[in-house]
């Protein structure tokens, strides 16, 4: 480490000390990398497996719900089952071309999954989809 001897006291330091802003931006680094997967996370549905290769996705997709119990959500917000067409038309901004994936936990009655896709493909929607988890290791 080089010091200068010739300069005075009362002149100011010019030089940055970057150590306490990396140390932020580490710190900051970590927490995002822990709490970003957590976001992603919406209603649990244990989905069955398949092994159908996964979609490309070029926008993000709506995304219907149906847990366990069989409410039913629309993202992350539960909707009564008379006002899923009211609620995906308004959230698509009417737009019909939009992708509505459907996660259906593999516990419940594949008529029901099969009555809610119905419901948005008579309400002019040509883009809906089934989600599965692809087969795990056995």
């Amino acid at each position: 480490m080089a010091f200068k001897l010739n300069r005075s006291s009362k002149e100011p330091m010019s030089e940055i000390n970057v150590t306490p802003f990396v140390d932020v931006m580490l710190v900051l680094l970590i927490i995002f990398m822990v709490t970003a997967p957590l976001l992603t996370v919406g209603v649990q549905v244990d989905l069955p497996e398949s092994s159908a290769d996964s979609l490309p996705e070029e926008l993000e997709p709506l995304t219907l719900s149906i847990n366990s119990k069989g409410e039913i959500f629309i993202q992350e917000s539960k909707v009564e089952y008379d006002k899923i067409t009211a609620k995906i038309l308004a959230v698509s901004k009417n737009r019909t071309d939009t992708r509505i994936y459907v996660r259906g936990d593999k516990s419940i009655n594949y008529g029901r999954v099969l009555e809610i896709m119905g419901m948005l493909s008579g309400s002019g929607f040509t883009k809906v989809a089934l989600i599965s988890e692809p087969y795990k290791e056995r």
